[in-house]
């Protein structure tokens, strides 16, 4: 009879402990028994929403001041210079986009240097340049040619490129000049006048390697230099072999 009523007491605990969250059950100082209620309808924990991290703003560094390095030309020099349009010569004798304030600059900047330079191309002594007869009543020459003395501004070089030439720049109370002498022939590839037909013949225009100074305006550290021209220096004729046409 005892037996069935801990079993009926033990029914009666269980159906409660159904119904309970939780049920602890100590029976003749037994360990307590846990029961947990298992329900079909579980609760959803709520959405867990992390808190933004924080990213710091870099700290600004202010960029250092551009110091470029000094320049005493264009930054763009055309591949023929705006004179060359004017004339059919290698040279300008005038050009209105000479940089003189920028040789001038640079020419003082670079003074001492620069005079060991110029020392070697100043001016031509004209006096000991061959003279040419003042008229034609006496004697001639063969090819017929014209003669000048000229202070070239710009010039084509031996490599093709024209060149910037120092000259007429004021630097430290000292003008800096370079005069060449030219001949140019008058009648190129004609043929000698005053020649018997009987020979062939041809007015030849003869050049001479000349070293000018010339201002780079793209060398920012010393831009200056000397560099070889071509010019003409005189108009010979070309005579060929002794013919006779039957």
């Amino acid at each position: 009879m005892a037996l069935r009523f801990v079993v009926s007491l033990a029914v009666v605990v269980m159906a409660v402990a159904e119904q309970s969250s939780h049920v602890s059950i100590s029976l003749g100082g037994a360990p307590s028994v846990s029961h947990h209620r298992t329900s079909h309808h579980h609760s959803r924990s709520p959405s867990h929403h992390p808190q933004p991290s924080y990213h710091p703003q870099p700290s600004y560094h202010q960029a250092p001041s551009y110091h470029p390095q000094p320049s005493y030309g264009h930054s763009h020099e055309p591949a023929v210079p705006a004179c060359a349009e004017n004339t059919t010569k290698p040279w300008c004798l005038e050009d209105a986009e000479y940089p003189t304030y920028e040789i001038k600059h640079a020419a003082e900047y670079h003074y001492e240097k620069l005079l060991s330079l110029y020392a070697d191309v100043a001016d031509l002594n004209t006096e000991l340049s061959v003279e040419r007869p003042k008229t034609l009543e006496e004697e001639t020459y063969l090819c017929p040619s014209e003669t000048a003395y000229v202070r070239p501004l710009r010039a084509i070089n031996t490599d093709g490129k024209w060149r910037v030439i120092v000259n007429n720049v004021d630097a430290h109370y000292e003008t800096l000049t370079q005069t060449t002498r030219v001949e140019e022939c008058l009648t190129a590839g004609d043929a000698c006048p005053l020649v018997p037909v009987c020979y062939e013949s041809k007015c030849l225009q003869k050049s001479i390697y000349h070293r000018f100074l010339v201002y780079d305006p793209y060398d920012q550290y010393f831009p200056f230099a000397i560099e070889t021209f071509k010019l003409p220096a005189s108009c010979a004729c070309l005579l060929g072999a002794y013919t006779i046409d039957h």
